[in-house]
């Protein structure tokens, strides 16, 4: 237990959660001092209220964004395989953690552990959002949002009364004459104001993807599992069933409580008639077979240096076309075997071929690398080729997309 509180606040002590508690303090503290000037607490009791009101969303944001980070996703347990070990047949194998990936569990590869319900994993609490901390997250989105339009209509109002403070001197209306800006405060205002609505747009617009992920009872990589599968379904004249779709309200309460505690034990999920606990990674193998049976083998004939921009090795229409994702791009080799499953114009995905040693087994090299290093591989004995006429290697850049 110690151990895991200790990884916990390791990946807390970490850029992207020390700026978001930094954002929140700076437009926390600046609002405050603000209002002071701007609707004195003291003044009446509406005022009390306004920055009452203000603070605990303050306090809200701060606390549920710990929970989210400090609490993590919930990770699937190492080696970890089913009681009954005929369903391991129904599930998938993870490598990386030695054992079966349960039910609406993913690996992450930034994490580097299988985890519980994946969404999504989130730069700003250096953590996964999945099945422990879902409710946490949410509750941050919410408590964010709403905290910064507060802040941002307190702020607008102080900086405009503070900007024209001269022109209610002069027509008497003293009342009103009691923000004084400096131009640190000045800088400082305008800056949080920036911060603030940057806050509401961006934070916003994932609240609403949650919020319609909790009414769905999906996640964002389930959201594509089902996209295909119902392609699938629609080639093959037949329907597919989202197993977790349980209604409305009963899809908000596996995620939303007073507590923001998870529902359940990450593992045995609810489902509707006629499906089964197996009924979605069924579907996950079907899909990973489709996707073994069109990869191709590529061999690197120029290096790729692992660069998200490599204007220098590869040129501009590389670099002005990339894959929209946060995958990794991969350092390659010149003669370097990549098994290729995602195609683009400029860029292929793949994973590295690599031999096993008796010691360990390497780790997996997979991601995204320019098309111009690669051709497609194939083997052919020399008589075969000598009597078709195909080299054994030949260039495959007039490909279709994927």
């Amino acid at each position: 237990m110690f151990l895991g509180w200790y990884n916990s606040i390791r990946r807390f002590l970490h850029w992207g959660p020390l700026t978001a508690i930094g954002i929140i303090q700076s437009i926390t503290v600046m609002t405050i001092y603000m209002n002071s000037m701007w609707w004195p607490s003291h003044t009446s009791l509406w005022a009390l209220l306004n920055l009452t009101v203000f603070v605990l969303l303050s306090l809200g944001t701060g606390l549920y964004f710990v929970m989210a980070s400090l609490t993590g996703p919930g990770y699937l347990r190492l080696k970890w395989r089913p009681a009954h070990h005929s369903a391991d047949e129904q599930l998938q194998f993870c490598i990386v953690c030695g054992g079966y990936k349960a039910p609406r569990s993913h690996h992450c590869r930034k994490c580097d552990r299988c985890v519980i319900k994946m969404d999504h994993h989130c730069p700003w609490i250096n953590n996964c959002v999945g099945w422990a901390n879902h409710g946490y997250f949410t509750a941050f989105l919410a408590f964010a949002v709403l905290g910064c339009i507060h802040g941002t209509v307190i702020l607008g109002s102080s900086l405009y009364v503070g900007l024209y403070r001269d022109w209610y001197v002069y027509y008497g209306q003293l009342s009103k004459v009691n923000v004084k800006l400096t131009v640190l405060s000045l800088v400082l205002c305008v800056f949080n104001i920036g911060l603030a609505i940057g806050v509401v747009l961006t934070v916003g617009a994932l609240l609403v993807y949650q919020v319609r992920s909790i009414l769905n009872n999906r996640t964002a990589i389930e959201d594509w599992i089902v996209e295909k599968a119902r392609f699938r379904a629609e080639r093959n004249e037949q329907t597919f069933v989202y197993p977790y779709d349980l209604g409305r309200w009963r899809n908000v309460k596996q995620v939303i409580n007073l507590t923001c505690r998870p529902v359940g034990n990450g593992y045995d999920w609810p489902v509707i008639e006629g499906c089964d606990q197996y009924t979605l990674t069924r579907e996950q193998l079907a899909q990973k077979k489709e996707k073994r049976e069109r990869t191709r083998t590529y061999t690197i004939v120029r290096p790729a240096t692992g660069s998200w921009f490599p204007l220098f090795s590869q040129g501009p229409s590389v670099c002005l076309s990339p894959p929209l994702t946060d995958e990794p791009r991969i350092k390659l080799e010149v003669d370097d075997i990549v098994r290729v499953t995602r195609w683009r114009k400029h860029w292929l995905f793949g994973e590295k071929l690599q031999e096993p040693t008796k010691k360990t087994i390497p780790k997996r090299v997979r991601g995204w690398f320019p098309r111009k290093c690669a051709v497609e591989y194939i083997e052919l004995d020399d008589d075969d080729a000598m009597m078709s006429g195909v080299p054994l290697k030949y260039d495959n850049t007039n490909k279709k997309d994927d």
